[in-house]
């Protein structure tokens, strides 16, 4: 499979080193899915229920990446899942998944610009918000612009940070858990009275798959693994052991992590907190705990619109490489970077942060209803993928023959599809999640019918 049906249109660099993929998978997914969402999904599921949701998200987006690494191996390149839902489904898939991916990211984006730039407001409260969410703009897309190496140095950095604040705030936590940390004063082992103290689902099953999505949408970002092996110096090494370590990643850093807040804080002072890692450093008596979480969440923001600006510019890039935009966007400057789909990126993100100031309750609400719906229905092409590639490589190949398989095939795939499945399904059930359904199904719907009226194929 090449990765340019253009001629004299430039090439991708393969820049990025097995370290590089390794932060880019690691740093993907810690992110304010975990640092500010965490509260709502105990309040939600209740604490235990959070973390068996959390277990849940975490075996499916092992899955979901199993698939993933048999095609990138056997096929790495830049657009990844796209390609191979055009490919291996139908170009009408990829089409739709493509544009369901750009905007989840062009979604992220705008809101990541602002959050960064309130958060800044904490330390200068007279600089207006717009002005650091405009200069935090530029420095991302400048990272972006200047190579992949770059932007490849810049995610390891920001990545490592949340790594090291993630690893201090479960010993800490397990040590107040324990009494070996003062917690509110006193040192006394409070182990897991909270996290049993609601029951197993407080609020019932359906509780626990109303949740999913949530869950789910804060592991977005393992697939950039996929979409990065197109600029991976060594794919079918790097690739596969970014996966293997996958599954060990996400329970140290999300199950472990919803395990302390979930015994540390009471059920109902979770629920109503906007920063609960804070509220547990502050309790510990840790001085300026507010100030040293602000500016790791403020790097987790940065990281995610980095590799956002990467993700969404390379998916156009792909849609113009497989003839569904215009040839225009194909192009690639020495530097290895698809500018003019740096631009379209970064100017959709642009709109949507406009859309959230002066068209929050219709525009914006739809665009981040998408948004979260999003990633489930990209995840669910991915299995669907790796399937058709299976039936189709066994015509003209051994199984054998592939570096890297997904075990148990066709089962496991199909298994991750029927969990991908109840996800959405479980959105139903949270009216607050409900538009993901409204607006996500006829989105899905208008790109399908585009793509049959423009191209004359499903």
């Amino acid at each position: 499979m090449e990765n340019h049906n253009f001629e004299q249109e430039g090439q991708f660099q393969r820049k990025m080193t097995s370290r590089h993929l390794f932060m880019l998978s690691l740093g993907g997914v810690i992110g304010t899915g975990l640092f500010l969402s965490s509260g709502y999904t105990i309040a939600q599921a209740g604490p235990l229920g959070a973390v068996i949701s959390y277990l849940i998200g975490a075996v499916v987006v092992y899955l979901v990446m199993l698939s993933l690494g048999e095609l990138a191996v056997a096929m790495p390149v830049t657009g990844s899942f796209h390609t191979y839902a055009t490919k291996f489904i139908s170009p009408g898939t990829g089409f739709t998944v493509a544009w369901l991916y750009w905007i989840c990211w062009a979604v992220a984006l705008g809101t990541e610009f602002l959050g960064a730039g309130l958060l800044m407001g904490r330390w200068f409260p007279a600089v207006p918000t717009w002005l650091f969410a405009t200069v935090f703009a530029l420095i991302i897309f400048g990272i972006n612009a200047l190579s992949v190496r770059s932007f490849a140095e810049a995610e390891s950095f920001f990545s490592s940070i949340k790594v090291i604040a993630i690893i201090i705030f479960i010993l800490l936590g397990f040590g107040a858990m324990f009494g070996w940390v003062s917690f509110e004063g006193k040192r006394e082992a409070i182990l897991f009275q909270h996290l049993f103290s609601s029951g197993a689902f407080p609020k019932g099953i359906s509780a626990l798959l109303s949740v999913m999505l949530a869950v789910n949408y804060a592991f977005s970002g393992t697939e950039l693994i996929g979409i990065a092996a197109g600029e991976t110096d060594n794919p079918k090494v790097a690739v596969p052991q970014a996966i293997k370590t996958t599954i060990g990643r996400l329970v140290v850093f999300f199950v472990l992590t919803i395990v302390v807040l979930a015994s540390l804080l009471p059920m109902d002072e979770a629920g109503v907190s906007t920063a609960p890692f804070v509220d547990v450093f502050d309790k510990m008596g840790i001085p300026y705990a507010a100030d040293m979480m602000n500016f790791v969440i403020l790097t987790a923001i940065l990281s995610a619109g980095n590799s956002g600006l990467y993700a969404s510019s390379r998916m156009l890039w792909s849609l113009a490489n497989e003839g569904m935009l215009s040839k225009k966007v194909v192009k690639i400057n020495e530097q290895g970077v698809p500018m003019r789909a740096l631009l379209l990126s970064m100017l959709g993100a642009v709109l949507s942060l406009f859309s959230s100031i002066y068209a929050a309750d219709t525009v914006y609400l739809a665009l981040v209803s998408i948004a979260g719906f999003a990633v489930v229905a990209v995840w669910l092409s991915i299995p669907l993928a790796q399937i058709n590639f299976r039936k189709a490589w066994v015509k003209e190949h051994q199984v054998e023959d592939l570096s890297y398989r997904t075990p148990l095939t066709p089962l496991l795939p199909w298994l991750t599809i029927c969990l991908l499945v109840i996800s959405i399904v479980g959105i139903a059930w949270d009216e607050s999640q409900r538009p993901g359904l409204y607006f996500g199904i006829p989105f899905i719907l208008i790109c399908y019918g585009y793509h049959y009226l423009r191209f004359k194929k499903w």
